[in-house]
Formats: structure tokens, C-alpha cells, sequence
């Protein structure tokens, strides 16, 4: 605060800074006030013409200069065409069903594409043309599963069949086949190796006298299976199979053939796909006898001569189970009291619903031969090997 300052620095010979006006430059920026302008005001401006656009060309959608001449609005009046509501209608057009001159002509359709095509295809009907048709890979291909095929030749069932596919045991034309749902021509040659055949010929078919109170299949309402019964103990002493007991025996043993818990007799249970196939398939021919011990209302004895011989003929034929003509029968009188049924069929419960169509009532039920297999006697409650010899 106690230093002496020295002279101010003149600037006024440094050149102006940028944005900084010169020196001297007030007289020829003067502001000049509203009045003495020599310019008008906006207000005060004489306009010129304005510009002609006479000469330009017309604009796009803008009408030709002179078209209002011919252009000219027309009242109601005056059109030469007559108003809506006053035009005069033809006769309408028939459709379909509601015509009354006859039905509608016909048209062309041959070149038309199939009702089930989409709509997309009336847009590109070249394309819904050429468009390969779905093929049902199991019906129109005319390939056949392999498993069906040899069942339908008898070499084994389906079941066999896919397990010997999985172990690759099957040839089609040489060349082996190891995947399941593989389709073959019909006419293939299927060839099986040493294998499926041994182990075919391991399989064994067992000959049961099932007693009344034993389910053919699987247990039910409390009722034990039949197979139950098929231990070491319940063996026929007099059975000459010559084939050894073993527990693998039981595994997959099932009934070819069914008896109801009421019925006794022969039940055939098998490991064996071609005997079930030839017991009970769609096709088969086997037939079944039994012997059927019937009442007739009151009459337990001496049946026969009650029983009128029309309703033994429809036994025979013309009956029929749940809408089903029924295959011609074998029926005969074995005795007075009790009937000899020979069928080709085996519907549930099919003698007795038979038996009832004619008034009778089923007493008692037995099952005495399969095709070429008798039950003997064998007794109730025990079983044998089917013998090597012995077929159906």
C-alpha cells in the first residue's frame, strides 16, 4: 500500500483487439435516428406486381389454366344422367339355391387345385401344383415293419422279434439290421442268426389245470393269477417233457388264452410268440372244447328234453355278442345234463352270454383240449411242460 506507482501505460498505439472497434470509427458508425433514414418504413414500402406465375407450368394435380370452362359444376338438374334412386334396376342375378330358373351353370374345374388346398395356393397355384403330396409313411410307401413281417412268417412274435432286432440277430438281404421300427420291402429275404434260434428253443410252453377261483392274467378283485401256481411242488409227477425247472422259466410266462375264475380246465401259458400268435391271433384256426353243465329254469336234469331243438340250432348259428355274428359252432348233447361247445373264438365270457340267449344257465365250465392238446390227467391245480412232440 506505501509503493509508489509509476506512470499508467499508454495503449493507444497497440493495434484494436479482435471485436474491438478503431479508433475514430464513431463518426462513420454514427446512429442515424428513425426519422432522418431515407429507407421507408415496412409499413410505408410501395409494392410492386406481384409475380405473374402465368407462364409456369401447371403444377402436379393442379387443373390446366382454362379447365374451369370445361369443368363446370352441373346442378341435379340439369345432369344428363338420371340420380341413383331414379335409375332403372334389371333383374337381379341367381345364386345358388335361392334361383328360380334352374341351378347355376356348371363351371370348368379341372385345372381348379384340390378344396383342401389353402388359400395361399389360389395366390401361386403353380407352386400348390407342384407341391409333393403327403405320404403316409406306414400304408402307401409299400415298406412293411420288419417285426411285422416276421411275425406274419411265423418266425417269431413282434415281441421276439424287436429283441432279436436289438441284439442284432436279423438279416434282411444280407446285411444285418440292429434298429427298431426298420421297414422292408414285403418280399425281403430276412434270414436270423444261430443265436435267436437258441434262444427260441429255450422258451417253454406249460400246460395248467387252472381251478376254479384263479384270474388267467394279472390279479384282480383279490383273486390270485393262475401263474402262481407254477412252483416246483405243483409239478405233474408224470411229466415226461424232460426239461429241467428253472426260476427264468416264470419270466415273461403269459395266458394263451383265457379261462374265467368260474371255469376250470386247460390254460396254456407260454414264453413262446408263435404259440400265443397260433393260440388266440386275429387268424387263428385253433379250436377250443369244452364241456358246459347247464340248468333250465327249474329243470337240473334231463335238460335235453326240455330244451327245444331251434334254440340248439342257434347255438350252433345265428347268435350273436355285442352286435357281432358270432362263428358257427360245434354243439351237441354230451349227456342230459351237460352240452359239448367246440369253438373257433374266444370272446369274454362268450358260453355263458351264449348259453343265456337260449334260456340257460351255465353250471359248471371245462376247457378239455386246445387244437391238438387234451388236459388228460392231468389234475387240478398242477401243470407239465409241453412236450417236444406235442403241437397245437
Amino acid at each position: 500500500g506505501d509503493r509508489e506507482r509509476g506512470p499508467r501505460k499508454s495503449f493507444e498505439g497497440r493495434p484494436p483487439a479482435r471485436g474491438e472497434r478503431p479508433a475514430g470509427d464513431e463518426e462513420r458508425r454514427t446512429f442515424k435516428p428513425r426519422g432522418d433514414d431515407s429507407r421507408p418504413a415496412f409499413g410505408d414500402r410501395e409494392r410492386g406486381p406481384r409475380k405473374s406465375f402465368e407462364g409456369r407450368p401447371p403444377a402436379r394435380g393442379e387443373r390446366p389454366a382454362g379447365d374451369e370452362e370445361r369443368r363446370t359444376f352441373k346442378p341435379r338438374g340439369d345432369d344428363t344422367r338420371p340420380s341413383f334412386g331414379d335409375r332403372e334396376r334389371g333383374p337381379r342375378k341367381s345364386f345358388g339355391a335361392d334361383a328360380r330358373s334352374g341351378p347355376a351353370p356348371r363351371k370348368n374345374t379341372e385345372s381348379r387345385a384340390p378344396a383342401r388346398a389353402s388359400h395361399t395356393d389360389t395366390r401361386q397355384p403353380a407352386a400348390a401344383e407342384s407341391a409333393p403330396k403327403h405320404r403316409d409313411h406306414d400304408h402307401h410307401d409299400g415298406l412293411v415293419r420288419l417285426s411285422k413281417v416276421m411275425s406274419e412268417l411265423g418266425l417269431c412274435s413282434r415281441r421276439e422279434a424287436d429283441e432279436w432286432i436289438e441284439k442284432g440277430w436279423v438279416l434282411v438281404d444280407g446285411e444285418v439290421i440292429d434298429t427298431l421300427g426298420t421297414r422292408i420291402r414285403p418280399t425281403a429275404e430276412i434270414d436270423v442268426l444261430p443265436a435267436a434260434r437258441s434262444a427260441q428253443s429255450q422258451r417253454v410252453t406249460i400246460l395248467l389245470h387252472k381251478p376254479v377261483g384263479y384270474v388267467s392274467g394279472q390279479a384282480e378283485d383279490g383273486y390270485e393269477p393262475a401263474v402262481t401256481l407254477i412252483t416246483p411242488a405243483n409239478r405233474w409227477e408224470e411229466d415226461r417233457a424232460g426239461i429241467r425247472f428253472a426260476p427264468s422259466h416264470l419270466r415273461t410266462l403269459a395266458p394263451a388264452g383265457r379261462l374265467d375264475i368260474d371255469s376250470t380246465g386247460l390254460l396254456v401259458l407260454t414264453q413262446d410268440g408263435r404259440i400265443a400268435k397260433q393260440l388266440i391271433g386275429g387268424h387263428s384256426e385253433v379250436d377250443k372244447e369244452y364241456l358246459v353243465r347247464v340248468r333250465l329254469g327249474d329243470h337240473t336234469v334231463d335238460v335235453d328234453k326240455h330244451l327245444p331243438a331251434e334254440q340248439l340250432a342257434l347255438l350252433r348259428h345265428g347268435l350273436e355278442l355285442d352286435g357281432v355274428p358270432l362263428k358257427t359252432a360245434q354243439v351237441s348233447w354230451q349227456n342230459g345234463e351237460q352240452l359239448r361247445f367246440v369253438l373257433r373264438e374266444g370272446k369274454k365270457r362268450q358260453i355263458r352270454r351264449m348259453c343265456e340267449l337260449v334260456g340257460l344257465e351255465v353250471v359248471g365250465l371245462k376247457r378239455i383240449r386246445m387244437g391238438g392238446v387234451t388236459l388228460g390227467n392231468l389234475p387240478p391245480g398242477q401243470w407239465r411242460y409241453l412236450g417236444p412232440n406235442e403241437s397245437f
